[in-house]
């Protein structure tokens, strides 16, 4: 991890702290001792199930697609990637660094770069196509109490929402329309050359048309397995599934049993797309705020939402920076077994 990376994850940690505190501050502390003790442990045991069956579904997600192509390569190596992914998604704005963080330690496990990079594409375009398709059904389901309660976010899930649909429209014009999405990428391209000279230019654009041509190749060789992007596809679906659940069994462990499963469900899809579009690594504030708004109706007593946004942001977002960090600095098998020998 670099030192701007460093710096990034200690800041991050602290405005964790600080939005907390934020939060608390008009809270009496023996109220929030109070919610504290009376919170149901098993049901804090389901939801920390929930987030650590998300990770443990990518990792196995990522070891299908590897494997297909690498045979030699360990489900504890498949392990590491999504934690990584976690910690370099939460101290990078817009989530920019999982997925080169992800293709480092695919390498560091002895994948080849070009397979490493055609497994996480292909992963990544399951992903935000069941995102896409879980928003729509949210969007049917949700929506109207989204207009009703806190109609300024509407605006925000929808952005998130077209920012998703552009990112999978523009994946698969490269898979079936290649030649002509090539064409219009590098027609787009031409006015950067007014802005950066011209040995930048032709860097970027040669990078780009290398991804480009690689991402066909390789979706071409991927996309004609259809039982294994079927089984890809069921498993992210389970994947996010178990993750739109943490809020509900939150609120469980909280004594509100009366929560339709359904509806959080559905709040917490759109919840996923506002953090999105946030610039702040892991969308620190916007997060909370949106949580806050949209559950406000459910849990009326201020203390126990407070807690709720705490106990959510803990499991979703500073657990897998801290599961991510021990992750980073595992060695992957191969090291191992050299040592070993």
């Amino acid at each position: 991890m670099s030192k701007r990376n460093k710096i990034s994850f200690v800041v991050m940690i602290a405005l964790g702290f600080l939005i907390s505190w934020y939060a608390i501050r008009d809270i009496k502390f023996s109220v929030l001792i109070n919610d504290i003790t009376e919170i149901n442990p098993w049901w804090m045991i389901v939801a920390l199930g929930c987030i650590l069956l998300y990770f443990l579904l990518e990792a196995v997600v990522t070891y299908i697609l590897v494997k297909s192509s690498t045979p030699n390569f360990s489900f504890r190596d498949a392990i590491r990637v999504p934690l990584v992914e976690q910690l370099f998604n939460g101290i990078t704005p817009f989530s920019s660094g999982g997925q080169p963080a992800q293709l480092v330690v695919l390498v560091q496990s002895g994948v080849d770069a070009g397979k490493a990079t055609s497994a996480l594409l292909m992963k990544f375009i399951v992903y935000q196509a069941m995102i896409v398709i879980n928003f729509i059904f949210s969007l049917i389901i949700g929506f109207d109490y989204l207009i009703d309660k806190v109609h300024a976010l509407a605006i925000f899930v929808l952005f998130g929402f077209l920012i998703h649909l552009f990112v999978i429209v523009a994946l698969l014009m490269i898979m079936y329309w290649y030649s002509f999405t090539k064409k219009l990428v590098n027609f787009c391209l031409k006015p950067v050359r007014w802005f950066v000279s011209e040995e930048k230019y032709l860097r970027w654009q040669h990078n780009l048309n290398n991804k480009i041509d690689t991402f066909y190749t390789e979706s071409v060789r991927i996309g004609h397995q259809w039982k294994l992007i079927l089984k890809i596809f069921v498993l992210t679906f389970f994947q996010l599934l178990f993750y739109y659940l943490i809020p509900y069994f939150i609120m469980l462990a909280l004594g509100y049993y009366n929560a339709n499963v359904l509806m959080i469900t559905s709040l917490n899809v759109l919840i996923f797309l506002v953090i999105s579009i946030f610039p702040i690594p892991g969308g620190a504030g916007g997060a909370e705020y949106s949580f806050e708004m949209l559950f406000k109706s459910y849990v009326s007593n201020g203390s126990k939402l407070v807690l709720a946004m705490i106990l959510w942001r803990i499991l979703t977002y500073y657990l897998g920076l801290i599961l991510g960090s021990f992750a980073l600095v595992a060695k992957p098998s191969k090291m191992l077994n050299k040592n070993k020998s």
